[in-house]
């Protein structure tokens, strides 16, 4: 990761920009991208730069650019609206950075098309490839960017919001709800349920640890294309839907366990809010759980791929109630120490790199040349 160019009093005293911010994904969307773009478009907002949303609808890019230019544009989203914006903002030479957040390239053996993965990869690359900086949320990501063939990666993490997320939302009311008495185990998965977040392994882990504790119960937030696949293989499952704010925080911190079997995200901020709320999380060590969580000192990660290893920890955890709080507390120190706040700095800084490079760097990051992917 680049090292923060900027002081917070430099920060303060830098140029204000006008930022076009390019997404195809925004609120009341609920997603990982959509959450992460809303805290990060708030920092630049509170640092006292201006930010113009660009949505869909909004395609005439070049006749608005030109009318009003930015200083920068920031394309959030790799669609045909983001390509659009990378095209416009090359032409009119304004700078312009870019966000890698979802390995769409690697969702396509989900879907039974795996023979769209090297174009939808190559599609990516040269994408990014025409912008002057690409952000990542981990080095490991950065890392397996750049040995593609990616150019100009850094790395900006991601934050949590431990005052939402917390312990103390903790409601033997919602476990009394879900049939989860004190003394047992609410075994929890957030997210969107579809084939990328591999949920038939996080089924199989609780139906191991039900062997052993016949008091635990398995509590689904999220809602997707294979809900109800997923109620009809575990119909003594809670499936709670989608849940936001306050709700879901409480969803949170009434588990015990939190289980994260997904092999496909760029970060994973579910992993982060568990933490935060003080629930013990077993995940894969890719992505977020190998930038934060630390084995058997503040949660549980798993060899990547190692499927019976995922299930044994979880049903290890599930069994060692004392471990398992003695972990969530640790979970909970960990989140405490990554703030939004100086992500955010991280981002501004970034931008404002990218600005200072200037339109000179811009102009050369055109349409790729003949045979460049």
């Amino acid at each position: 990761m680049r090292t923060l160019d900027y002081t917070s009093e430099e920060l303060c005293a830098a140029p204000r920009l006008r930022i076009a911010l390019v997404t195809e994904t925004w609120t009341p969307e609920v997603n990982g991208v959509a959450m992460t773009l809303g805290r990060m478009v708030d920092g630049l907002i509170r640092r006292g730069h201006s930010v113009q949303l660009i949505r869909p609808r909004q395609v005439r890019l070049v006749r608005e650019w030109s009318r009003q230019r930015p200083d920068l544009v920031h394309v959030a989203t790799e669609g045909p609206l983001g390509w659009t914006a990378v095209t416009a903002a090359n032409k009119l030479r304004i700078p312009v950075s870019s966000d890698f957040h979802t390995n769409f390239d690697h969702y396509s053996g989900h879907y039974g098309m795996g023979w769209l993965r090297q174009p939808v990869a190559a599609y990516l690359r040269r994408f990014h490839n025409r912008t002057a900086a690409t952000y990542v949320p981990t080095a490991a990501l950065a890392a397996r960017l750049a040995a593609e063939g990616y150019r100009r990666v850094e790395v900006i993490s991601r934050g949590v919001d431990t005052a939402l997320y917390t312990s103390t939302r903790r409601s033997e009311a919602l476990r009394r709800s879900w049939g989860v008495s004190p003394e047992g185990v609410a075994v929890v998965s957030v997210g969107r349920l579809a084939p990328e977040k591999n949920l038939g392994l996080a089924l199989r882990a609780f139906a191991a640890i039900r062997r052993l504790r016949p008091d635990a119960r398995m509590i689904v937030v999220g809602d997707g294309p294979q809900r109800a696949a997923l109620e009809r293989s575990c119909p003594d499952a809670v499936f709670a839907g989608m849940r936001h704010g306050e709700d879901l925080a409480a969803h949170y911190a009434s588990a015990d366990l939190f289980l994260f079997p997904s092999l496909t995200e760029t970060f994973g901020n579910v992993t982060l809010e568990a933490m935060a709320s003080g629930v013990c999380a077993v995940a894969y060590d890719y992505a977020a759980a190998a930038e934060v969580i630390r084995d058997f000192g503040n949660g549980a990660s798993v060899a990547c791929g190692d499927e019976e290893g995922f299930i044994a920890r979880a049903v290890q955890l599930a069994g060692a109630d004392a471990l398992r709080a003695e972990l969530a507390q640790a979970a909970r120190r960990s989140a405490e120490a990554i703030d939004w706040e100086r992500v955010n700095d991280s981002f501004t800084a970034a931008l404002l790199r990218v600005w200072r490079a200037g339109s000179g760097e811009a102009a050369a990051l055109g349409e790729p040349q003949p045979g460049e992917a």
